[in-house]
C-alpha cells in the first residue's frame, strides 16, 4: 500500500529515466491513432448508414477485443518478447485505420476496429507495465503521470478537434492521422530491446496459480474504481459529438475534459508520491457522480455554462483516478505481477469505456442523452464503497 505519510523524494526527472523517451514517443503516436478515431469512426458509421446503436457497437467492438488481448499481454511477451510484441501493436493499431478510409460498411468497420483493438491492448498493457519496470517505486506516482501526459497529449487535440475535421476538410486526413501508430513501430522496437535487456527478477519460493489468484484479487477494487469512472468518460468522448448540437461547442466541451485530465492526471502523481493515493479516492469519485448528473441536467435544459462545467469536473475525477488507479495497482502486488497488474487495469480502463459506448447509446436511443447520463451517474456512485474502504497493508512477497 502507499504510505499516507510525506516520503523523500528521489532527485532526477522521470521523463528522461533510460527508456522513458522511447516509452513516451511510442505512447503519444500510438494513442494519436487511437484518440482521433474514437469520436470520428462512430460517425464514419452513421455516415454510411448505421444509427445510434449502430455507432455505439463501432467503440465497443474496438474496446471488446482490447480487454480480450490484454488478458493475454503477460503469456505473450513471456513467449515471443518485448520486441517484436510492441513492435506489433502498433501494426496491428495504424493500418486497419487506413484501411477504413476505403469503406464505411458497419460491418467492415466493426472488423477492422476489431484488429485495432487487439493492437491497442497489447499497446496498453506494455505501456504501463514498461513505466513500473523503468522508474523506481518511489517515483512511481510521477512516472504515471509523465506516461499519462503522453496518452492525454494527442487527446486533447485529436479528440475534440477530429469530429471538425471530418466535418469540415472529409474524412481521409483524420484517417492518415490515425495511421500514426505505424510511425512508432522504430520506437517501440528499440524499447522493446531495451526492456529485454534488463536483469530478470530474483527468483521466489512462492509461485503458481495460487499466487497469481491472491495477486488478481487484491487488484479488482482499483480496476473497480477505475471502470466507475471510464464508463463516464467514453460515453461523453464518444457521444459528444451527436449529443451536443453546436459543433464548437463538442469541440470546447471535448478539449477541456481532455486538457483538465491530462493536467491532473500530470500533477496529482507526484502528490501521491508524497502523501499516498487513498486520500484522494472518495473525492474524485463523488466529482464523478457530480459531474455526470450536472451534464445530464445540461443536456436537457440546454446550458452551455453548466456543461462546460461539467466536462470540466469530469476531467478532474478522469485524470486523477487514471492515475492513482493505476499507483494503487502496482503497489498491491509483488514486481513478478507487475505484467497482471498492468492488464487488470487497463482491462477495467477499456471495459468502463467500451460500456460507456455500448450502453450509453442503447439507452439514448430509447429515452435520451439527458437520462443516459444519469445512469453513468449511477453507476459510478456504485463505486464509492471501494472508495471509502481502506484495504490493509500488502502481505505478499516482493
Amino acid at each position: 500500500m502507499t504510505t499516507m505519510d510525506p516520503a523523500p523524494q528521489p532527485t532526477g526527472s522521470v521523463w528522461t529515466r533510460p527508456g522513458m523517451p522511447l516509452l513516451l514517443t511510442a505512447t503519444f503516436l500510438g494513442f494519436a491513432g487511437f484518440a482521433v478515431l474514437m469520436p470520428v469512426a462512430p460517425l464514419w458509421a452513421v455516415r454510411g448508414g448505421a444509427g445510434e446503436g449502430g455507432a455505439g457497437l463501432v467503440n465497443g467492438a474496438l474496446l471488446l477485443f482490447t480487454v480480450l488481448t490484454q488478458m493475454f499481454v503477460p503469456g505473450a511477451l513471456r513467449r515471443f518478447g518485448w520486441g517484436p510484441v510492441l513492435g506489433a501493436a502498433m501494426v496491428l493499431l495504424g493500418a486497419p485505420a487506413l484501411a477504413m478510409a476505403a469503406i464505411d460498411d458497419l460491418w467492415a468497420i466493426l472488423a477492422l476496429s476489431a484488429v485495432r483493438g487487439i493492437g491497442f491492448g497489447i499497446l496498453t498493457v506494455t505501456g504501463s507495465a514498461a513505466v513500473a519496470e523503468l522508474v523506481e517505486p518511489a517515483r512511481l506516482g510521477a512516472a504515471v503521470g509523465a506516461y499519462g501526459f503522453a496518452i492525454a497529449g494527442p487527446q486533447i487535440v485529436l479528440l475534440p478537434f477530429g469530429p471538425w475535421v471530418a466535418e469540415t476538410l472529409g474524412y481521409l486526413p483524420v484517417f492518415l492521422i490515425a495511421g500514426a501508430p505505424l510511425l512508432g513501430i522504430v520506437p517501440a522496437v528499440r524499447l522493446g530491446r531495451l526492456m529485454a535487456s534488463r536483469p530478470a527478477e530474483e527468483p521466489s519460493e512462492e509461485r503458481g496459480a495460487t499466487d497469481t489468484g491472491r495477486a488478481a484479487l487484491t487488484l479488482l477494487r482499483p480496476m473497480a474504481l477505475l471502470l466507475g469512472v471510464t464508463l463516464a468518460g467514453g460515453a461523453v468522448l464518444t457521444f459528444a459529438p451527436q449529443m451536443i448540437d453546436t459543433a464548437w461547442v463538442a469541440v470546447a466541451a471535448l478539449a477541456l475534459m481532455e486538457l483538465i485530465a491530462a493536467i491532473v492526471r500530470w500533477y496529482i502523481g507526484g502528490v501521491s508520491d508524497r502523501y499516498g493515493a487513498e486520500r484522494f479516492l472518495t473525492p474524485l469519485v463523488i466529482v464523478t457522480v457530480l459531474s455526470m448528473v450536472a451534464l445530464g441536467w445540461a443536456l436537457e435544459a440546454r446550458s452551455l455554462p453548466v456543461l462546460l462545467l461539467a466536462c470540466a469536473l469530469l476531467g478532474v475525477s478522469y485524470g486523477g483516478l487514471q492515475n492513482l488507479t493505476l499507483v494503487l495497482a502496482f503497489a498491491s502486488v509483488a514486481r513478478r505481477h507487475t505484467g497482471l497488474a498492468s492488464s487488470v487495469w487497463n482491462i477495467g480502463f477499456d471495459l468502463g469505456s467500451g460500456l460507456g459506448s455500448v450502453l450509453v447509446g442503447m439507452i439514448a436511443a430509447g429515452t435520451g442523452f439527458p437520462g443516459a447520463m444519469l445512469v453513468t451517474a449511477g453507476a459510478a456512485l456504485l463505486t464509492l464503497p471501494l472508495a471509502l474502504r481502506r484495504p490493509g497493508p500488502r502481505l505478499q512477497p516482493s
